[in-house]
């Protein structure tokens, strides 16, 4: 049985921290690109806002219990969040919900590279210690190593293009007008969002720590 110990407590309240505040910048990009395009469904809800509890009150379990429980059992930490968005505005405008689909991923690689440059400039200006009793990093580190890992996954993840996944919206910016009806037509036309999901993380399984490793070593080179 897992022990709680002090250390084990503090990492998983900087990993539900940055999980949080990293699902609700995904979930705020995708309403308020959607704002932008005319869709006003996620804005009504609330959702376009860095205040968690809207996007709480719409997947509580996604956004609390199964993470929790996630980081308890296996010391990792997985959920969900959601926004609404109306279906009849993706078919008058497939292109504007390709890029609202894609705001997600993005709001996720651009915390990334904060991230990264947090990394950079605390260890160039000396201001991310280890414990020199212990020789631990220091909090400000694994937080910012938390931030980087959670939103490199999350991003990377998301533009899977299979459903439920963003990418499988996305794609439609690449979609002449006709095109895009015909594959709307398919996408929400069957119920493959749990084919999909499973595709989607056989292959993930396989490919994602070579995407981690490139990354790791092109943006953060010498700071591990």
């Amino acid at each position: 049985m897992r022990e709680f110990t002090p250390e084990f407590l503090l990492y998983g309240f900087i990993w539900y921290v940055a999980f949080l505040f990293s699902t609700t910048c995904h979930e705020a990009a995708h309403a308020f690109v959607a704002k932008r395009g005319g869709d006003e469904t996620a804005s009504q809800g609330g959702q376009v806002s860095l205040n968690p509890l809207p996007h709480i009150r719409r997947e509580p379990f996604g956004m609390v219990l199964v993470p929790l429980l996630s980081y308890f059992i296996n010391q990792s930490m997985i959920g969900w969040a959601s926004a609404p968005f109306d279906p009849l505005w993706e078919r008058r405008h497939p292109r504007r919900a390709g890029w609202m689909a894609l705001a997600g991923p993005a709001a996720n690689f651009t915390l990334m590279i904060l991230a990264v440059v947090g990394l950079r400039v605390g260890s160039y200006m000396g201001w991310l210690g280890w414990d020199p009793q212990t020789g631990r990093p220091g909090i400000a580190f694994v937080a910012l190593i938390v931030f980087f890992s959670l939103n490199l996954l999350l991003g990377t993840f998301n533009l899977l293009p299979v459903p439920p996944l963003d990418g499988s919206t996305g794609i439609l910016i690449f979609m002449s007008e006709s095109t895009a009806q015909r594959y709307l037509n398919w996408l929400r036309g069957n119920s493959y969002a749990m084919l999909g999901l499973l595709v989607a993380l056989l292959f993930f399984s396989k490919v994602y720590r070579y995407v981690e490793v490139f990354a790791t070593n092109i943006l953060l080179r010498g700071h591990l």
